[in-house]
């Protein structure tokens, strides 16, 4: 196959797809990146074929937008970013799939110019939801940020919901880029674009296991889940020195992180080292971005740019974090109780799931002060039954092979295409 792999966003969106991109080439396929120019040299130095989508520079400011982490400012600050690459990522994949036979798409939920370019010319595509909160649901309702939709809402109200968010909200933010380049290319507009349309026809991936978010009853019939992806530059960034120092020093601290692409993180950071003062935890404060730090660190505590989850977890007493989806099941592999400062997006829902699965507490960005912290870590440390519930969820991955098994889906959808049947055979 060839296979072109479109995402956005930050480094959350891009591993799981140089993970994807990784497994397809160990079996033989050509697997080709598409994002962000920030992401090249990763990309690369992860032995990965790569095209850009936007600089470096227009990653770097969406990520000072403040708005991208407000829980109603988001979305739009988010499908602004979209838009402005909507006709670049079009014209890319439209030119892969005319110069590539045995060629497929895979696209992540904000890929909608991919899901444009398929309507046009009809090739093979697979969506990839990393997260259940993207997909929508009257019987189970994700739990999204300003979206008050409980199980036992009557049907018609929840309908009626789903149908007031898309008519004054979604469809008024993202259907104006979309369908000025659906005229352009001379197709139909289209409404109502997050009920059904941005899940590819052919085939919708969902990155995460049923035990995790089973599926419900009126989620897509071509939706398959195939369980977590968890590359996370294991090869390709190791540990430093001074980490492995410091963890081998003493007691195993807890992790802190509110997130790879998060630049306005001092009040996060400020409640980290003051609930690891309280505590008397050791504490690993995990950001790029170092001027987000206190001045003064307490006694025990360090910063570090980046490690891979893969090898620091599992060393780790806990991890506070904001609730991404990748570093939730990071967490749940490696087995330790977690909590979570949810801000926007799909944080909500992990959080809503991780306390249902009884590994974790969070608290809102109100409530993220360093006494609270402190009570939750404790809380989280001292009662035994947060650690043996995670433990139990961390044997399920003993078999997990989520990268495998979507690569198993990509092949099978290539396979069983429309278009393929129309091609001659090969001597």
């Amino acid at each position: 196959m060839n296979v072109l792999l479109v995402t956005l966003g930050s480094h959350g969106d891009v591993h799981p797809f140089i993970g994807l991109a990784l497994e397809l080439r160990r079996r033989g396929h050509r697997a080709t990146l598409a994002t962000n120019g920030h992401f090249e040299k990763l990309a690369r130095d992860a032995g990965v074929d790569f095209l850009p989508i936007g600089t470096d520079e227009e990653y770097r400011n969406l990520a000072e937008n403040r708005d991208l982490w407000h829980p109603s400012k988001a979305f739009k600050v988010v499908f602004a970013a979209v838009a402005e690459t909507m006709r670049k990522t079009y014209d890319l994949v439209a030119e892969f799939v005319q110069q590539n036979d045995d060629s497929i798409v895979v696209t992540s939920s904000l890929g909608m110019a991919a899901r444009v370019a398929r309507d046009r010319f009809s090739f093979p595509l697979v969506t990839v939801h990393l997260q259940p909160g993207v997909i929508r649901s009257l019987t189970d309702p994700p739990k999204l940020p300003g979206l008050f939709m409980p199980r036992w809402l009557p049907m018609w109200i929840k309908r009626g919901i789903w149908e007031g968010g898309d008519k004054y909200v979604v469809d008024p933010t993202i259907g104006p880029p979309i369908n000025k380049l659906r005229k352009e290319i001379g197709l139909e507009p289209i409404k109502r674009i997050m009920k059904d349309w941005w899940h590819s026809p052919d085939r919708v991936l969902g990155l995460f296991p049923d035990w995790f978010a089973p599926p419900a009853a009126d989620w897509p019939g071509q939706v398959r889940l195939t369980g977590f992806p968890l590359w996370d530059e294991q090869n390709v960034t190791p540990i430093s020195a001074e980490l492995e120092a410091f963890l081998s020093a003493g007691s195993a601290p807890i992790a802190f992180t509110p997130g790879s692409a998060m630049v306005h993180g001092q009040s996060f950071f400020q409640a980290a080292v003051e609930a690891c003062r309280a505590t008397g935890q050791r504490g690993l404060l995990l950001t790029r971005f170092a001027d987000q730090l206190p001045r003064t660190l307490a006694p025990g505590v360090i910063h570090v740019p980046y490690a891979p989850f893969t090898d620091l977890l599992p060393r780790c007493a806990a991890i506070v974090h904001h609730g991404g989806v990748g570093t939730s099941a990071q967490g749940l592999r490696a087995g330790i109780p977690q909590l979570l400062q949810p801000m926007a997006h799909d944080q909500f829902d992990n959080a809503a799931r991780l306390h249902r699965l009884g590994v974790g507490l969070w608290l809102g960005v109100r409530q993220f002060s360093g006494k609270k912290v402190a009570r939750a870590i404790s809380t989280l440390l001292d009662d035994a039954t947060y650690r043996q519930r995670a433990t139990t969820i961390a044997e399920r991955f003993a078999a997990n092979d989520g990268l495998s098994r979507a690569a198993d889906e990509i092949e099978s959808t290539l396979a069983s295409h429309p278009s393929r049947k129309l091609q001659p055979a090969r001597a």
